[in-house]
């Protein structure tokens, strides 16, 4: 069983991940490869001067491998209450445990809608719907967590990524019981 599970590996998935494998915490990221950055040309995200949205997506993923990240390419239909968290099932019937569940994805939420996650009008152009979520990233359902686009959070890949990690941190400080900080320094 994960500790962490995050659905849809875009910046804010991407991000989530990587914190949560970075903090020791066991991680799952479950990708369809549907993310709309993979269809972005990218000029606007701080510290990179040009890179195109595959790219970004494959670094993100990368990098959260590097640090334990357990990665499947798969569309999820369903996340399920179980007596010790979820399962998540996938359009080629397999499923997988996890105690919390991370949502960051974008604009796909039909497995969220069924699986029983409360959702509202979009706030941005073209995003009709997204999931309710409080300031910390919480859902309707306790454990599962919402991020990124879906969550309500602007489409850039830069505040989307950003969410990702608030999100994430946020999960990591609940499951440790005191607030997580990842702060590198300089050998």
């Amino acid at each position: 069983m994960s500790e962490i599970a995050i659905i849809g590996a875009g910046p804010a998935g991407g991000s989530a991940a990587l914190f949560a494998a970075k903090a020791g915490k066991q991680t799952l990221l479950i990708d369809s490869d549907q993310s709309i950055t993979k269809k972005a040309w990218i000029e606007n995200h701080y510290g990179v001067p040009e890179i195109k949205g595959p790219d970004l997506v494959e670094i993100g993923i990368q990098q959260a491998k590097k640090f334990g990240a357990e990665y499947v390419q798969a569309k999820v239909t369903e996340i399920a209450k179980t007596d010790d968290g979820f399962t998540i099932s996938t359009e080629a019937g397999d499923s997988y445990q996890a105690k919390h569940v991370i949502v960051a994805s974008g604009l796909f939420l039909e497995f969220a809608e069924k699986s029983g996650l409360q959702t509202k009008p979009g706030t941005e152009p073209r995003i009709k719907t997204i999931l309710e979520a409080d300031a910390q990233g919480r859902t309707n359902i306790e454990g599962i967590w919402a991020a990124g686009t879906c969550a309500g959070v602007s489409v850039h890949t830069i505040v989307t990524a950003g969410d990702g990690a608030k999100v994430a941190i946020n999960v990591i400080s609940e499951l440790n019981g005191a607030r997580y900080v990842d702060h590198d320094l300089l050998k």
